[in-house]
């Protein structure tokens, strides 16, 4: 994959995993098990596809943030680009704190939907980039996270093999949203086959004040022409 990895780096990652596995046996934070072959590919370096589109500098939030995916590998190898994760489940967020605690990350976890963050002024198009990995749809993850995006900045959303068809679907509410479609782009992980895939929105525009709407609506009624 052609990423620099200091060894201080590969032990922050080594340190997350034990973390990660211990949490998991009570929090069912992933799927993946204690097979570190699996949860290298999956986990990991998964998250770091998105390395190619970010800066070691400026803001970054990570939507959704589960067990950290992928904000916080993100985190490890970016040092000086501050990091926030967010999640709605309490006990995610007290996991992934202990995590940049025990790790010194340049980055805080907050427990918070991000329907009510988005109208809070310290989070609303405050970030150079935003991201989420396996969250939702692309219509209903831009009304999500484009709202928390600078002009100028990107909403990076790691997705699988229907991005294209997601994209398609997710035109109108990416333009109505203040979102411009920048690309797609094949996720590769050396030595697997899987259709991952990364796509990146410039913001190009202020989001209407009235998205998102309130928790729930997004889904049931995603924004269509």
């Amino acid at each position: 994959m052609q990423i620099s990895m200091s060894v201080d780096e590969a032990k922050d990652f080594v340190l997350y995993h034990q973390m990660l596995i211990a949490a998991n046996k009570d929090m069912n934070l992933t799927r993946i098990g204690d097979d570190i072959s699996e949860a290298c590919d999956r986990n990991y370096l998964d998250s770091l596809t998105a390395l190619k589109y970010l800066k070691d500098e400026g803001t970054l939030l990570d939507v959704g943030s589960g067990a950290g995916f992928p904000g916080l590998p993100i985190a490890i190898m970016l040092r000086n680009c501050r990091v926030t994760l967010m999640d709605s489940l309490s006990k995610r967020v007290d996991f992934l704190n202990s995590v940049i605690r025990s790790l010194g990350l340049n980055a805080s976890s907050v427990h918070l939907r991000c329907e009510e963050a988005a109208k809070n002024e310290a989070y609303r198009e405050q970030f150079d980039f935003v991201t989420a990995r396996a969250v939702a749809s692309m219509t209903v993850l831009s009304e999500w996270l484009l709202p928390f995006v600078k002009i100028g900045g990107r909403m990076i959303a790691l997705k699988g093999p229907g991005a294209e068809e997601e994209c398609e679907e997710a035109a109108f509410a990416i333009k109505t949203l203040g979102g411009r479609l920048k690309t797609i782009d094949d996720a590769l992980i050396p030595g697997r086959d899987w259709a991952h895939k990364i796509v990146v929105i410039e913001k190009a525009e202020p989001t209407p004040q009235r998205f998102p709407r309130k928790a729930g609506i997004a889904e049931k009624r995603p924004l269509k022409a």
